[in-house]
């Protein structure tokens, strides 16, 4: 009888259930503010032109983008590609070449050509970051130089945006380091000739860079925030074992120094230069 009232054994049958289908969605949705840290949604950044719409900081963008923040479809003619050579047998230099020319879709570090500016013809220039830092080797150099030739062979004003400049490009060695002088003669002849040289120093626009052509505008403009100098404030501060004031070697030090023109807003560039081409025509 004991048996009829021991409970059977209940047991919960579980029925697998399908897997609600996984919505993959892009990777960097999202950017952070290395000024105020807030998150933004790319495509708001983009819309944006590359600014912080909280606190106005410049975020460093490619050649192509700046191009397109500049000229429209069609005003821009490319000079002939050149292809940086290894002179000194450096170490992976080849590789490292080859590497940026597939993640920038660029021959080298500058972008130059013959562009139309709001209606005003010029050659533009726009070195890319994104290319071994930006740095001028053998090509950046003699691109640059034919700009100012063309420049003062059709008497076209000459733009450079120095596109986060990192100085003269070690892997060359002196063949890097002469281009600071080839660049520097070449804006003297473009100069002595009467015609119109705008340098724009984005972030950061250093070393051999700045210490050549970027520095020799006629008129030298500057974006918000951009760190300018030869050698970086660490080095300065290591070097001079002094204190550095705050600030230092930003484009609100340089223009409170007299180093610069103006700065300028990348909202505000278009029309800005724009403006000068005109002034200047």
């Amino acid at each position: 009888m004991l048996n009829v009232f021991k409970g059977k054994p209940k047991y919960l049958t579980v029925r697998p259930q399908e897997e609600p289908e996984r919505k993959d969605f892009p990777d960097n949705l999202w950017t952070r503010c290395d000024s105020c840290g807030k998150m933004i949604f790319n495509k708001e950044l983009e819309k944006e032109a590359f600014l912080c719409a909280s606190c106005g900081h410049h975020f460093r963008i490619s050649a192509t983008k700046r191009l397109a923040m500049l000229t429209e479809a069609g005003d821009f003619e490319a000079f002939p590609p050149l292809v940086a050579m290894d002179p000194i047998g450096f170490p992976g230099y080849a590789e490292k070449i080859k590497q940026a020319q597939e993640q920038t879709g660029l021959d080298d570090a500058v972008l130059i050509g013959k562009a139309t500016i709001k209606g005003s013809p010029c050659i533009l220039g726009v070195i890319d970051f994104s290319f071994i830092g930006g740095s001028m080797g053998s090509v950046v150099g003699e691109q640059l130089v034919r700009g100012f030739e063309k420049g003062l062979q059709e008497e076209l004003p000459v733009v450079i945006f120095s596109g986060g400049g990192g100085g003269a490009r070690m892997h060359e060695g002196i063949f890097s380091l002469m281009q600071m002088a080839k660049t520097a003669q070449a804006v003297g002849k473009h100069s002595r000739a009467g015609l119109f040289f705008i340098s724009v120093l984005t972030h950061p626009t250093m070393g051999g860079i700045y210490a050549s052509f970027a520095s020799l505008g006629d008129i030298i403009l500057a974006e918000p925030g951009a760190l300018i100098g030869f050698a970086g404030p660490r080095i300065v501060e290591e070097t001079t074992r002094q204190k550095l004031p705050a600030g230092f070697q930003t484009a609100e030090y340089a223009l409170e120094h007299g180093m610069i023109d103006a700065i300028v807003s990348r909202s505000q560039m278009l029309s800005y230069v724009g403006r000068l081409l005109a002034w200047h025509r």
